[in-house]
């Protein structure tokens, strides 16, 4: 099938968007309280009240996209509807595209009709994971799905050329972070905020219920963007000089997968004496193939590692034993994010506590829990669908497909409505065995540190003296908090008042005078977040409305062509602000 061109090529103008907010909220259009535009408070974080990490992440495929076609493009980041209907309204745009997932179809098709309604002769574009949807096109009034890589594909649209050197954006990984109730206003200077970093796109190893890998051709299939250590570490130069940052959240679905790629940047970064900090994406098997020499010299400081549960099918961690890699990653200063799925085929009622018991005692940082969920374009979804055990959606809205509420199959062994039972029994025990997660962050960063503080490469002592500098502040004083919220709560209240000792021994008098102080304004601003959030509060991320450079030219020219108004001029020309009306003369 020959790839369509549009006929203004890139002199098309563009306007690309997520789908609308606000996004935390029970609505018709499929937005759920559940469901907010948050990955932490979302999916792992979700129970753990004031203590919960927030923030939100921008839309980065459809940043990589404007930032890789030559066309003027503008890029509306998480409008409001009538945001988003204002900006059709008072532009003209040949092409619109719109990125979404399969929870919000209903979004996505007002977003359509709307476009159709204001910009009738624009081509419409959906992308995204909800491109896995097979008959998407009978339910939403677009021009062509893309399912997959959408730069390649927006090039050949254009008319340019698709196998021309990516050109990866330039952002920090998250904005508007909060925790303690307390907003980080600074999160952006100094290098506070990882940058995005985006080496491939897909996963080979392809586990079946992956949408992610389904997206990008499943197993076996992925696309990089970046194919050699000396590319990537270029890209990471110029990140770092334009960010002046010093860490990059590297979001690739098994970045050490690729290994001969990973062991340049390794001999690039020593080579040049670089101390970055790099949180990666990481299975079990794969992170186990490195020393841990190499893991430390590569700055990987963080890892989300799916564990998936005990005794599961999946090879990625057969013969791995979890629990014991977990604890020496963190031993090591790496902070762990394990993900568990509750609702496996093997799991029955009667399991479930033990599935969830498995979990929790690997005591990683954080822990993610999800439902078994057959997302379409799976493997997974196909078994299901074959087999009859798919809910129709008069059952089960799409809008519910998010693996946090429901399952969207008949579970062999357990009775639809249990299951969130079970999840928020998950989330509710590791938060009570375990501790908040951000104190078991900040008793891994002291252990990393005691570990590298004397490390023999200079470079590895310059990134843990970085990492670990908020422990004599900011992170004694959250101890601090820590230790006050749990006082009448024996067994958490005295691993607080342990680990605030040992940050006390670890660098002496500097926490012990800045802790208290730091301590009491962070606890009352804990009172403050679990009273708000108690009675309902939920956040939104902000919109971002941005052009690049073609479609600021484009602007700056119809500027330059307007033709200029000329005020009318004053009755009393020579009056100025505080002095008498002079008559004018005559």
């Amino acid at each position: 099938m020959q790839h369509p061109v549009h006929p203004l090529g890139s002199k098309a103008r563009i306007l690309l968007s997520s789908v609308f907010g606000p996004y935390a909220q029970d609505d018709a259009y499929g937005s759920r309280v559940i469901n907010p535009m948050e990955l932490y408070q979302n999916q792992v974080t979700r129970v753990q009240g004031g203590f919960s990490l927030r923030m939100f992440h921008r839309s980065f495929g459809l940043m990589m996209i404007q930032t890789n076609i030559d066309a003027p493009c503008t890029l509306l980041d998480f409008p409001s509807l009538d945001r988003f209907a204002d900006e059709l309204r008072k532009h003209s745009y040949d092409i619109v595209g719109i990125s979404g997932i399969l929870p919000n179809i209903g979004k996505v098709k007002v977003m359509c009709d709307l476009i159709r309604r204001h910009l009738p002769r624009a081509v419409i574009v959906v992308g995204g994971h909800i491109a896995n949807m097979e008959n998407l096109g009978q339910r939403i009034d677009a021009d062509h799905i893309v399912k997959g890589e959408g730069i390649r594909w927006f090039r050949k649209f254009l008319g340019q050329d698709e196998k021309a050197p990516i050109r990866h954006l330039v952002t920090h990984s998250a904005h508007g972070t909060r925790i303690l109730g307390v907003h980080l206003h600074r999160e952006h200077k100094n290098g506070n905020t990882a940058a995005i970093l985006i080496p491939s796109v897909g996963c080979p190893i392809g586990c079946n219920f992956c949408a992610t890998s389904a997206l990008f051709g499943g197993k076996g299939n992925f696309i990089n963007f970046h194919e050699t250590g000396d590319e990537l570490y270029a890209v990471m130069v110029d990140i770092e000089k334009k960010l002046k940052v010093s860490s990059f959240f590297v979001l690739d679905e098994n970045f050490l997968l690729h290994r001969k790629r990973a062991l340049r940047l390794l001999e690039l970064m020593e080579a040049n004496h670089k101390s970055w900090s790099l949180y990666v994406f990481s299975s079990a098997r794969v992170l186990s193939s490195y020393t841990l020499n190499q893991i430390a010299g590569l700055g990987i400081s963080y890892v989300w590692m799916g564990l998936e549960g005990e005794a599961s099918a999946y090879r990625k961690t057969n013969g791995i034993d979890t629990r014991q890699l977990i604890r020496t990653l963190q031993s090591h200063g790496i902070r762990v994010l394990g993900s568990s799925i509750i609702g496996l085929e093997n799991h029955t009622p009667e399991s479930v506590d033990r599935v969830i018991d498995f979990a929790v005692s690997h005591a990683s940082v954080f822990h993610q829990f999800m439902l078994y969920t057959p997302l379409p374009g799976t493997p997974l979804f196909e078994t299901h669908r074959k087999g009859g055990s798919l809910l129709p959606e008069t059952a089960f809205p799409l809008a519910d497909t998010h693996g946090q509420c429901r399952f969207n199959f008949r579970h062999p062994h357990i009775s639809q409505g249990r299951e969130e039972e079970f999840l928020l029994d998950a989330f509710q025990r590791d938060f009570e065995v375990n501790g908040p997660s951000l104190a078991r962050l900040i008793d891994t960063l002291l252990k990393g540190w005691q570990r590298y503080k004397k490390a023999p490469q200079a470079r590895i002592r310059k990134r843990w003296a970085r990492e670990a500098s908020p422990l004599r502040s900011v992170y004694a004083g959250a101890v601090w908090a820590m230790k006050r919220y749990y006082r009448k709560t024996p067994p958490m209240g005295d691993k607080m008042a342990a680990l605030l000792r040992q940050i006390y021994r670890e660098f002496g008098w500097l926490p012990r005078l800045c802790a208290p102080l730091i301590g009491r304004y962070l606890y009352t601003a804990l009172q403050r977040e679990e009273k708000r959030l108690a009675a309902g509060w939920t956040y939104e991320p902000k919109t971002f409305y941005e052009k690049n450079p073609a479609a600021l030219a484009v602007s700056r020219q119809k500027a330059a062509a307007a033709p200029r108004v000329r005020p009318a001029p004053s009755i009393h020309p020579t009056e100025t602000w505080g002095s008498p009306a002079k008559e004018p003369v005559r």
